[in-house]
């Protein structure tokens, strides 16, 4: 077979990645702080919100810690729209079994962040968190959850509206118009044809793929701004490593999971009680676990990753980590 020469490859190599597109968690950790692709988070938190959304400003995204035992408070982004709320973005790869905890101090957070002593209570902005995950979170038939706080009368079912002075005009507000709003995407429950501009949004967050007539907002823009094709070699490299670890950590969890079992479930056969099997997954689990973290670990350090970033993926000291 003849072998295609170096520019004849090259060019192939163009054209296959041509369409592929940039995963989401990567774009907003790299390229979506920049004001130039603000087109793109505008189409997507349009699309999730269900209204015009134009962002002002990236803010800081990973809150001071006040004292030692102070919890840090890590978003993927934090923006403000032109209405001057706040806006929560965070992506989850793994499983994390306190999650909703955990939005809900960064949201508590993010609410005394941007309200200075002495201010009145009327100065605290409304904050919308977006969350999209990529692990199994409860029981549920539905990919897009959405919460919001109302007030309702337990014997009339009315919605209570509240009575605030703006200036000189007293005006009524519904309390969801105040309290934080919660947005739980579940991606891998996706499986359906993509039909309206949220399907298509959360198809290229769970398979990186966007349509080339997609009229959605923020996808038209991402097709432009989001080209794997575009970065240089040294950022593609980046990258596919970045993609490598998210593979490691997935893998690691299953690893986990199997091995926990088996180990489990052969310890609590052997004691032949409930107990001893209660007892006998929980501790195999944890075993199996630990073994493929620290082997995982192994692979991260053969592919030259800085033993701080292998520490973040693995949840293994750094101490630990150079002793590998």
């Amino acid at each position: 077979m003849k072998e295609l020469d170096p520019k004849a490859m090259a060019e192939n190599e163009r054209r296959e990645l041509q369409d592929r597109y940039i995963r989401f968690d990567w774009a907003i950790k790299r390229l979506l702080r920049q004001k130039v692709n603000f087109g793109v988070l505008n189409g997507f938190l349009t699309v999730m919100l269900r209204e015009e959304v134009s962002i002002l400003e990236i803010l800081e995204s990973e809150s001071n810690q006040e004292s030692a035992d102070d919890k840090f408070n890590r978003v993927d982004i934090k923006a403000l729209n032109s209405k001057g709320e706040i806006i929560i973005v965070e992506i989850q790869n793994t499983r994390e079994v306190h999650y909703l905890e955990r939005i809900l101090y960064g949201v508590a957070k993010a609410i005394t962040e941007h309200i200075s002593l002495g201010e009145g209570y009327q100065k605290v902005k409304k904050v919308y968190s977006i969350s999209i995950l990529y692990f199994d979170l409860g029981v549920g038939t539905d990919y897009f959850y959405h919460g919001q706080n109302h007030f309702t009368g337990v014997h009339t079912g009315d919605r209570l509206r509240i009575n605030v002075r703006d200036r000189d005009a007293v005006i009524t507000r519904l309390p969801a118009e105040i309290f934080p709003e919660y947005i739980l995407i579940r991606v891998n429950e996706f499986d359906k044809v993509a039909t309206t501009p949220l399907d298509e949004w959360i198809k290229y967050l769970k398979d990186g793929t966007i349509r080339p007539d997609t009229t959605t907002p923020g996808l038209r823009e991402a097709r432009e701004k989001l080209k794997y094709y575009s970065m240089s070699s040294q950022e593609r490299h980046a990258y596919d490593e970045h993609l490598n670890v998210i593979m490691i950590q997935n893998d690691v969890l299953d690893t986990a999971k199997w091995e926990g079992r088996l180990e489990g479930l052969a310890e609590g056969k052997a004691e032949g009680k409930a107990e001893g099997l209660a007892e006998g997954k929980a501790e195999g689990l944890a075993e199996g676990k630990a073994e493929a973290l620290r082997q995982a670990a192994v692979n991260m350090k053969r592919m030259g990753m800085a033993a701080t970033d292998i520490a973040k993926c693995t949840k293994l000291s750094v101490e630990e980590i150079e002793k590998l």
